[in-house]
């Protein structure tokens, strides 16, 4: 159609981005030994922070999970909707495995933004690309500890800032667990605005925690495109199966409506 070239034009590396914080959502391990939160600095917060996302990359060997994507804009000049569910079964260290079960809107849409999406969170999970995009004091500024009330005890909020200007990370806030020191909620924009057609992108995600971990729940981009566009992705993630996990001792593990099919446990 006269449009179609057009179209083909926006820019899509936009929310590509919300892959990038799926693929930097590995499971987080639970922390039965929960800490008085007045006796946690900044400092503090964050060392267990990290060192908990170190025990979930080493506890966590084996999950699968079912995910819905769907991908709506709207402007100039015309609307398009487009949406796939997909299957994913990760493997430790570093394999993710994808199964389209559908798809449905424009094919030149699913394929190059919804097919890149996963393309681009298999890239990501090399060595080289974790270290870059893990959430840790050589990547990142921590400032601001705050502290509130939550029923779901993400009490901790602690803004964040990259090193460098890279499109693989973000700044913003995240909200911290106060008895898992795990990550429960983003909220950011990139670290460096993917393309001149972007004029921003606000990255909203959420965290599950199923049994000992913490997974992506939901993630979704809203990007204002130059010309009056707007885009937003949004990613469901549900059916979670943990199929493989090493023991973590005196874990307290949460009940949940996802089934956990095998848990092995070793020493």
């Amino acid at each position: 159609m006269p449009t179609d070239k057009y179209l083909r034009r926006w820019p899509i590396a936009s929310v590509l981005l919300l892959a990038l914080l799926g693929a930097q959502a590995r499971a987080q391990v639970s922390n039965p030994q929960a800490v008085t939160e007045s006796q946690l600095n900044l400092s503090q917060v964050v060392e267990k922070l990290v060192e908990k996302n170190a025990e979930r990359a080493y506890a966590l060997q084996k999950y699968q999970g079912r995910r819905y994507y769907r991908l709506d804009y709207t402007g100039f000049p015309t609307n398009l909707h487009a949406e796939m569910v997909v299957d994913m079964i990760y493997n430790a260290p570093v394999t993710k495995q994808f199964k389209i079960i559908s798809q449905s809107g424009p094919e030149w849409l699913i394929d190059r933004v919804l097919k890149r999406l996963l393309e681009t969170e298999q890239e990501s999970m090399t060595e080289e690309n974790r270290d870059r995009v893990a959430l840790n004091l050589s990547n990142y500024e921590f400032s601001g500890l705050e502290r509130q009330e939550a029923p779901d005890n993400c009490s901790y909020v602690v803004s964040v800032e990259p090193k460098i200007p890279n499109k693989l990370l973000y700044r913003g806030r995240i909200w911290v667990d106060s008895q898992d020191f795990a990550v429960c909620r983003i909220e950011a924009e990139p670290a460096k605005n993917p393309s001149f057609w972007i004029k921003k992108t606000d990255i909203h995600h959420s965290y599950l925690k199923i049994g000992d971990f913490w997974l992506p729940a939901q993630n979704e981009s809203v990007s204002a495109i130059r010309g009056g566009g707007r885009a937003v992705l949004t990613i469901k993630y549900q059916n979670y199966e943990i199929l493989a996990a090493r023991a973590i001792k005196g874990s307290n593990p949460a009940p949940s409506t996802s089934s956990l099919t095998l848990i092995e446990h070793s020493n």
